[in-house]
Parts: structure tokens; C-alpha cells; sequence
């Protein structure tokens, strides 16, 4: 079977070459999603790879990654890392239905239009009985209406209810990413029903971070079917 979805050929294909090391915070994360995943087979779809933060960690599980992303400036920091490397929108995969076994969508739902769109095409791109998992920014603890506080605790401005791009506040980091590429907001309601929407089953969810709130939300959902591979389940933390 191809891996490519008919009529579509990837834009850039980047092979690897050499490898760097990750950032402290992402190693942090990186331990968190290695461990929710667990050891498995089969092909993986790391979505919006960027610089390759993950896709070694993906790879030590024991599956096949293919990462994606839609910034070539991007991949080509990535191609020290791991591969293949692909260049491509992750709203419009370019993958054949079927294809994977697992999809990788992290610290994504604030860098997409439509992240919706990207969970459908995530569900139309996995076998059946495949798993997608969702890690990265909590709507609730860190978003763009969120301002942190010196003593761990945090502030919420108004703006939680938009479900879109947001303009520069004043409590974002001048050294912060938001600030370099803007930030867009998922409400943690369109989050799950984005989930729902596609056809997935809810396994676990998680809420992660190393301070007293926590940053980051982890969701494992499943197609229905048992065709693929088995994935065997990673350690709690869910709720």
C-alpha cells in the first residue's frame, strides 16, 4: 500500500542528518510523553515536528517515525535530529488513508487554524484501533488570557471564550514564544468535542507539569477497531 494519499506527494522530503540535543524543558516533557505511550510497533506520524524535539523519543518506543511540519526553516534544524522528515499541512495530510498506527500531535492546538481539521485528518490517516495522542498547552493554565505569577499561582484575563488568535497582552514574555508567533486559543470544550467530532474514543486524560498548576493537558483517544498493531498502555497520571 502507498504511503502517499492519492493525487499528493509531499512538498519537501528532508533526510536526517547527525543529531542535537533537546532543551531542558522539552527532555521534561519529552520523559512525560515516553512514559503515557509506552513501548509499541508500527508506523508513527509525529504531526507539526518543528525542530525535532520528540522524534528520537518517539523512535526509542520502538516505532517507525515519519515527522511533518509545515515550515521548511523548521525541518531543516529537525534533520539533525531524526527522520524522515516531510514538509506538509497538517490539516491536509498527504498520507493515504490507513497509514499510521500512531499519530503525535504536540504543543499544536496554538499553532493551527483549525485544529479540528487536524484531529479529522489525524482520524482519517490512522489504521483502525489506532491511536492519536494530544499533548501540550492546557486551555485552562496556560493560554493566552493566562498571566503567571511569581508565587506559582496564575491570573486569567478575559478571552478564555475566544476561539481564536489572540493579540500581544502585556503579561506575555518579551523573550516568549507567544510573542514571536503569536499564540491561537482551543477552549477546553472544543478541545474534547474536536475529539468526539472525528470519531474517537477517549482512553485517558492527564493533566502534566512540573510547577503547582499544571501546563500541560494529555489526552489518549483511540479509533474504534483492532486492526493495527497493539499499543500496549503507558503508565497512569490520567484521570
Amino acid at each position: 500500500m502507498s504511503l502517499w494519499k492519492r493525487g499528493t506527494k509531499p512538498g519537501t522530503t528532508v533526510t536526517p542528518r547527525g543529531t542535537t540535543r533537546p532543551t531542558k524543558r522539552a527532555a521534561w516533557h519529552r520523559q512525560e510523553v515516553a512514559g503515557l505511550l509506552g513501548p509499541g510497533s508500527g508506523l508513527c506520524l509525529d504531526l507539526c515536528c518543528g525542530t525535532g524535539q520528540y522524534v528520537a523519543m518517539l523512535d526509542g518506543t520502538g516505532r517507525q517515525v515519519v515527522g511533518l511540519d509545515r515550515s521548511i526553516d523548521q525541518l531543516r534544524i529537525a534533520q539533525r535530529r531524526a527522520g524522515p522528515l516531510i514538509q506538509g499541512d497538517a490539516a491536509q495530510l498527504p498520507f493515504a488513508d490507513g497509514t499510521f498506527d500512531l499519530v503525535t500531535a504536540m504543543w499544536i492546538s496554538t499553532d493551527v487554524d483549525d485544529f479540528a481539521a487536524v484531529v479529522a485528518e489525524s482520524a482519517r490517516v490512522l489504521r483502525p484501533g489506532g491511536t492519536l495522542l494530544i499533548y501540550g498547552v492546557h486551555p485552562c493554565f496556560n493560554g493566552p488570557c493566562v498571566e503567571g505569577r511569581d508565587d506559582g499561582g496564575q491570573t486569567v484575563h478575559p478571552g478564555y471564550r475566544i476561539a481564536d488568535w489572540h493579540r500581544e497582552a502585556p503579561w506575555w514574555r518579551p523573550d516568549g514564544i507567544r510573542r514571536r508567533v503569536g499564540m491561537r486559543h482551543v477552549p477546553l470544550a472544543d478541545l474534547f468535542m474536536a475529539v468526539l467530532a472525528a470519531g474517537f474514543v477517549i482512553e485517558r486524560v492527564g493533566e502534566h507539569g512540573a510547577g503547582p498548576l499544571p501546563n500541560a493537558l494529555a489526552l489518549t483517544v483511540r479509533l474504534p477497531g483492532r486492526d493495527g498493531p497493539p499499543q500496549r498502555a503507558g503508565r497512569g497520571g490520567g484521570i
